[in-house]
């Protein structure tokens, strides 16, 4: 990788008109090379494909799918690019990039969420949900679509897991008699006008209560058991549902890891299941 760079450092500094643009394109532009061909490069730099052409083969590639699996060979880890990645972010959300703001926003969240799964209500949100007879999930109807994706994730580490739409209004599945020992969730939101009454019904009703919230929501310790609170956001000041997806997807993965063989099992049979049902013959 170091040798393709200082090449193109070279080009950039001693190479013909046509080289010089090549190169310092190759540099400003390594990331997106893997989706690029040298027609496409010619046309951006408005230069012939053969001029394209010429150039890789003096860097030592025949044609730009050489310089593509260079690229995949020395990929740097991840981890690594971090730091630098980082930097560029702050840096442009300093400029006033909303789009940079906000994915800064999103590393300082998913921070926030890795320090919380080291704390005491993480460990008890994971047991509860693993350990409660029934386990319900409840969110504002706008969110209907992530209180579902979760009920998957956690229905393929253990049984008796009920998403509540609350379209009928009542709630009954939940407050009904025969829900005993049970556990809510509720994935709450500021739309969600339902989720404080709902908390209180259901701590009268006997059942345990787990929020996943906002770390302002003035009543999660007057009604809900455990509460897992996202900080509020600054870049945007509505609903973001990408941090409550991630604290609901590794929540998720947390039960799975915890239960064990038990989930590896379930999610083995889930899969016989699917491959059954999902081509069944017509009637």
């Amino acid at each position: 990788m170091e040798d393709l760079t200082q090449k193109l450092r070279e080009y950039i500094k001693v190479g013909t008109p046509a080289e010089r643009r090549i190169a310092k394109y190759f540099s400003e532009h390594m990331n997106e090379l893997p989706f690029e061909t040298a027609s496409s490069v010619a046309d951006r730099l408005e230069l012939s494909p053969m001029t394209v052409g010429r150039f890789l083969r003096s860097l030592g590639y025949h044609g730009l799918d050489g310089i593509k699996v260079h690229l995949k060979e020395n990929v740097a880890p991840v981890t690594l690019q971090l730091p630098s990645v980082l930097e560029q972010l702050q840096k442009d959300a300093g400029e006033s990039r909303p789009l940079a703001a906000q994915i800064v926003e999103q590393v300082e969240m998913l921070q926030h969420i890795y320090n919380l799964a080291s704390q005491p209500q993480w460990r008890d949100a994971v047991a509860n949900i693993l350990s409660a007879r029934n386990v319900y999930i409840a969110a504002d109807p706008s969110l209907a679509a992530l209180g579902r994706h979760f009920y998957e994730r956690l229905t393929m580490a253990r049984d008796h897991v009920l998403f509540l739409d609350g379209a009928n209004g009542s709630y009954v599945e939940l407050l009904g008699p025969g829900s005993e020992e049970s556990l809510l969730v509720i994935i709450d939101s500021p739309r969600f006008v339902a989720s404080r009454l709902l908390a209180r019904s259901a701590r009268r009703a006997g059942h345990k209560v787990l929020l996943a919230t906002g770390q302002f929501t003035e009543w999660a310790h007057e009604f809900a058991n455990i509460t897992l609170s996202l900080p509020p956001q600054r870049a945007n000041g509505r609903d973001c549902l990408a941090s409550m997806m991630s604290l609901l997807e590794l929540i998720a993965m947390a039960v799975a890891q915890a239960a064990g063989e038990t989930a590896e099992n379930r999610m083995r049979r889930i899969e016989e299941l699917q491959a059954t049902f999902a081509h069944a013959p017509l009637r």
